[in-house]
């Protein structure tokens, strides 16, 4: 656990389509599909074109056929999850006839879920409200209802001096996300996309551990208010199985194992969090000048530590690091502390028990 933060400072081929287009678009009757095979019976007999068209035919009913996301300064690890994008292949790779079908238009167009978040083009006045950081509680942040779930490669950051968070879309501001402030934690992963809006993590508490309320917050921007940055990074910790792992566009990049990681009271907190800000205390001699990864998740037994109103989480380097010895954080050894250290602000990281 740290007790001090200090302040640091993402076509269709001619030729071949008009000779199966009625068989392609299925616009056709029973007696003009009966007209059409006679006419190609006769240009088979008369010109040998035909079997081109045919063999289109057939590659185009099997295409059809075929298509069927301190811990308390303890450290977090998680998993970068990429959505891939299974069509693309397909696509680059499809013959004109495959292009035709595709472009048939759905009987039945699933709705866009855009269309269940308008854009909101309101201006609000951010004066009033509380800044999402490290030491904010504000009870209407929504807690993260999936932590385990996969987080997007995407991290969104401010695009004026302060914008509007939302506990929803559509719903008033219950606070604001600066562009800068003094420990980081505006750089966000965006764990839900649509055309107007981002679901994002944040660093604010939505309450204390006292009080029964433990968890990632989490909160909506619009989309115009933020630039979107890819992240590949994703850090995943096992605590059962003690292994520390990072993954690159889901490519194993780095792994450590044996590390020490919260008591029974004091535990590290599980679930998705994100890297918030990355410092280096000399007061605090146990870490030898590796530097600290805090995370933006907060201990769920204690409300503060070591005198500050908050219990910070996060990756550090100690002497003792094996097993269930810390405060909830994860104490790591040199090397993955500066490994850790270097991931980009907003780097998801997902804690599994």
């Amino acid at each position: 656990m740290c007790a001090t933060l200090r302040s640091n400072g993402f076509g269709v081929a001619r030729g071949t389509e008009p000779r199966s287009s009625c068989v392609q678009h299925c616009a056709c009757t029973a007696s003009q599909r009966e007209w059409l095979h006679d006419v190609r019976a006769w240009e088979s007999r008369n010109s040998g074109v035909v079997e081109e068209g045919a063999q289109v035919e057939r590659r185009s009913t099997t295409h059809v056929a075929g298509a069927g996301i301190a811990i308390a300064v303890a450290g977090l690890c998680a998993v970068l999850l990429w959505p891939r994008d299974d069509d693309a292949p397909a696509e680059k790779a499809s013959t004109s006839t495959e292009s035709t079908a595709k472009a048939r238009p759905s009987p039945t167009p699933s709705p866009s879920p855009v269309e269940q978040y308008p854009a909101d083009p309101s201006t609000y006045d951010l004066a009033a409200l509380p800044a999402t950081q490290v030491y904010s509680v504000i009870p209407e942040l929504p807690l993260d209802p999936e932590p385990d779930a996969p987080v997007l490669p995407l991290t969104a950051s401010a695009l004026a001096p302060a914008i509007p968070v939302f506990a929803e879309p559509g719903a008033l501001p219950v606070a604001q996300l600066p562009q800068a402030q003094a420990h980081d934690g505006t750089a966000v992963p965006v764990i839900e996309q649509h055309a107007h809006w981002v679901r994002v993590l944040l660093p604010a508490r939505a309450g204390l551990p006292s009080g029964g309320v433990v968890g990632q917050t989490t909160g909506w921007l619009r989309a115009a208010d933020v630039t979107l940055s890819e992240n590949p990074y994703l850090v995943r910790v096992s605590l059962s199985v003690g292994t520390i792992s990072v993954t690159e566009s889901g490519q194993s990049v780095y792994e450590s194992s044996g590390f020490g990681f919260g008591t029974p009271a004091t535990p590290t907190p599980l679930g998705r969090t994100f890297v918030m800000t990355v410092f280096t205390d000399p007061a605090a001699t146990y870490t030898r000048g590796n530097p600290t990864t805090a995370l933006a998740v907060q201990s769920p037994t204690l409300d503060g530590f070591g005198g500050a109103s908050v219990a910070v989480t996060a990756f550090h380097y100690h002497d003792a690091r094996s097993g269930p010895i810390s405060n909830g954080c994860v104490r790591v050894d040199a090397a993955t502390a500066q490994y850790l250290a270097a991931l980009p602000l907003g780097t998801p990281v997902l804690v599994a028990p």
